[in-house]
């Protein structure tokens, strides 16, 4: 769990001897001048050092290059200790799994079995924390500061809408939605229910309404995910492919999605529904994006090109939800335009670098911690960052790249090169930075526990272990 996570997180845990720092870093210099230029002055010096003693080649290079990745972690270090981000909403992420459950009742009991089963199993549930704990952050603003629009009614008051107005209610008569009686509808979504809180912890029905809807449209994915990529463990466990097959996996996925667009639809807001619903396209487009080849050639052009691609897909596949949800909870506060930009790049960031950091697990966990399969991306003919900065060194990588490793020897080599390369300790480079970015966009939000958990949270994202 994430409460664990922060502890003994500061610094940079795990960081090694760097075996080598000689060969060219083009691709980190051109892939980090944008984050550079927004960076503090430390930062910038310490980002400039890490590029400086990654290229050079004297004696001292690979004990340099160690320490500039130390001293960037600490970029990232919270100014003060932090308690537990769980604890800060701890009551709205014990009843999670329960209220999704409430969303999804179906009337056939096996759809109900596949459609919950991830959510029964020990994940890290990281989006709907992500997305509570800035609502939470969010909500010190004072209201006269909250100038993008307004909060709708039914979120600060303290008596249930009328009917049809609330965020369970239908906005369809439930005849023409089912086509049956409603009377006999046994789907909890379309039965009057008891109101939420109207305001608890500082964070809205809506917004608590939103974290649930992320992790129904994350958990879809994960099932879709497993069957492309004949995954056989998630979370520990046989994979929802394994467990009831892949055309019961894929019909639950579709089922989560179906479920999360009426919940969203519910919210009433415009702008909400649209960031939504997009999110779903995104994860299917970067589906598609790594399906397909990213080396045409084995140049440095091309793999400046197939970097920036990476970066795109990484985008669509995990920082588009975070990102986009991050938007939608500061939509839903009310709060202006300003902040509203703020929420979505913090979002992008964190989201970049949780998926770069778990490309970089996959090369340095044993499965056992990892709880999935280790090593599986270039099994499946990925290019990630660790075999991307190795490219740099090692130009036959581009075509072991562009045939997806599927030669005998090509994934042991492809290893052995990001070794050599030191493309994890680049990776924990690149990492760094995103979470640097992502913290430093917080900075517009008013001091807070919430706040100060968020940033902690950060940092536990930056140094998990799986």
């Amino acid at each position: 769990m994430l409460r664990l996570l922060h502890k003994g997180s500061r610094g940079f845990p795990g960081a090694t001897a760097v075996s080598s720092a000689s060969g060219s870093l083009n691709s980190l210099r051109f892939h980090h001048r944008r984050l550079v230029s927004s960076s503090s002055s430390r930062s910038k010096s310490l980002l400039a050092e890490a590029v400086a003693a990654a290229s050079s080649t004297s004696s001292s290079a690979p004990s340099t290059f160690q320490t500039t990745v130390t001293d960037a972690a600490k970029l990232v270090e919270p100014d003060t200790p932090v308690n537990d981000p769980f604890s800060i909403v701890s009551k709205e992420m014990s009843t999670l799994a329960k209220n999704i459950g409430s969303l999804l009742g179906s009337g056939h009991p096996t759809l109900n079995k596949v459609a919950m089963y991830y959510f029964q199993s020990e994940g890290k549930h990281v989006r709907p924390l992500i997305v509570l704990l800035l609502s939470k952050a969010l909500s010190e603003i004072p209201l006269s500061e909250r100038t993008r629009g307004t909060i709708d009614t039914d979120d600060v008051s303290a008596h249930r809408p009328m009917l049809g107005e609330g965020i369970d209610d239908p906005l369809s008569p439930l005849g023409i939605l089912h086509g049956i009686n409603p009377e006999i509808i046994l789907n909890p979504l379309s039965r009057p229910q008891d109101p939420l809180p109207a305001e608890s912890n500082g964070i809205l029905p809506k917004q608590r309404r939103l974290a649930e809807i992320v992790e129904m449209i994350h958990t879809a994915s994960l099932l879709h995910d497993d069957v492309i990529d004949n995954s056989a463990t998630r979370r520990s466990q046989p994979s929802g492919n394994i467990a009831f097959g892949n055309k019961m996996a894929i019909l639950a996925g579709d089922f989560l999605l179906g479920r999360a667009s009426v919940a969203i639809a519910r919210i009433r807001n415009a702008e909400v529904i649209e960031l939504l619903s997009t999110t779903i396209a995104n994860l299917v487009e970067g589906e598609f994006m790594q399906l397909k080849n990213t080396a045409v050639d084995t140049t440095m052009e091309a793999n400046r090109a197939s970097f920036e691609y990476y970066i795109h897909k990484t985008y669509l596949k995990t920082a588009s939800l975070m990102s986009k949800s991050c938007r939608a909870a500061a939509v839903l506060s009310g709060a202006n335009d300003q902040v509203v930009e703020a929420a979505y790049a913090y979002g992008r960031n964190l989201g970049l670098c949780f998926q770069i950091v778990d490309d970089m697990l996959d090369y340095t966990i044993p499965e056992s911690d990892l709880g999935k399969p280790a090593g599986a991306d270039l099994k499946l003919g990925l290019a990630t960052a660790p075999v991307l900065y190795a490219w740099e060194q090692f130009p036959e990588l581009g075509n072991m790249i562009r045939r997806k490793f599927d030669e005998p020897g090509d994934v042991e080599l492809a290893r052995k090169y990001v070794a050599e390369a030191n493309g994890v300790e680049k990776t924990r480079l690149l990492a760094v930075q995103y979470a640097d970015e992502a913290l430093r966009q917080l900075s517009i939000l008013p001091e807070s526990d919430s706040l100060a958990a968020l940033k902690n949270l950060t940092l536990a994202i930056l140094n998990r272990k799986k």
